[in-house]
């Protein structure tokens, strides 16, 4: 059944640590895409570098991996401005993250991205944020750390909004748990979305190896998700903090506004200062 994710603080992670098996969990960021719903904004550049308050956007999803625990990124890029982002991240050595990168050659939705991280990701379990993902709430340590003593093969994190239909809409039965993911559905079972915080284990690979293309023509990230419901091998807790995508005008001013509010309340740490050399 999914439970709140409300554990922690609004932080940045202190210090990388080994989860239970001795394996550290790596985090992947999906920063590649070609934006068309932010059109004119992403003609001459990726919109991953667009501000969000006082910082670019792809700051917010490095530090969500941070508040894991994570140290070990791979940042996944594509499209336009791919060396303004290696620029601007270099090593990630200022975060407090070890940055990797690899080029995905056109838009082919996010189970393909993650699929491109194979060789680097090993036998690690893994969590991937989506690169215009801006959540400001409690640091995702402890649930991560969860799943990673889980059984589980895949998770996510549930969020409610009031327009499911533009995302992936998670279906439930009477009890709670999620029985289902329809991508973008006309008429939406609820309005809980999975949100693009994704944990997965190494076998998801061969579960998107194995994926068809949808009627978008992208390997989705939902089916993938689909996967591991039959067996109950899916964790998926509700998340408390404040979200949005920031891949439209609209949540894009409205991702900018929770960052306002958390600089108001203190809770907005300054952006990390960029290395010097």
């Amino acid at each position: 059944m999914a439970r709140r994710a409300e554990r922690g603080c609004y932080a940045a992670a202190d210090a990388y640590t080994h989860h239970p098996g001795g394996s550290p969990v790596k985090g992947l960021v999906l920063a590649g895409g070609t934006a068309t719903r932010l059109f004119p904004l992403t003609i001459v550049t990726n919109k991953h570098l667009l501000p969000i308050y006082d910082r670019p956007m792809i700051y917010y999803p490095l530090e969500t991996l941070a508040g894991m625990g994570i140290r070990e990124v791979l940042v996944i890029v594509g499209g336009k401005s791919v060396g303004d982002i290696v620029e601007l991240l270099a090593d990630g050595d200022h975060f407090g993250l070890d940055l990797t990168y690899r080029y995905q050659r056109g838009a082919l939705g996010i189970a393909h991205a993650i699929g491109l991280a194979r060789n680097w990701i090993g036998d690690d379990a893994f969590c991937v944020v989506l690169g215009d993902n801006i959540l400001r709430g409690p640091a995702l340590r402890d649930v991560a750390e969860e799943f990673d003593r889980s059984a589980a093969g895949a998770g996510t994190l549930l969020y409610r909004v009031h327009d499911p239909q533009r995302f992936g809409v998670a279906e439930l039965d009477q009890a709670g748990n999620v029985i289902g993911f329809e991508e973008k559905p006309e008429h939406p079972k609820s309005d809980l979305i999975p949100i693009g915080v994704y944990f997965l284990r190494p076998d998801a690979f061969d579960v998107i190896d194995h994926l068809a293309p949808s009627g978008r023509g992208e390997f989705e990230i939902t089916d993938v998700l689909n996967h591991y419901i039959p067996e109950g091998r899916l964790f998926t807790r509700i998340y408390e903090g404040h979200w949005a995508d920031a891949g439209t005008v609209p949540s894009l001013l409205r991702a900018a506004a929770l960052a306002s509010d958390d600089h108001e309340a203190g809770r907005l740490t300054p952006p990390v200062a960029r290395p010097v050399g």
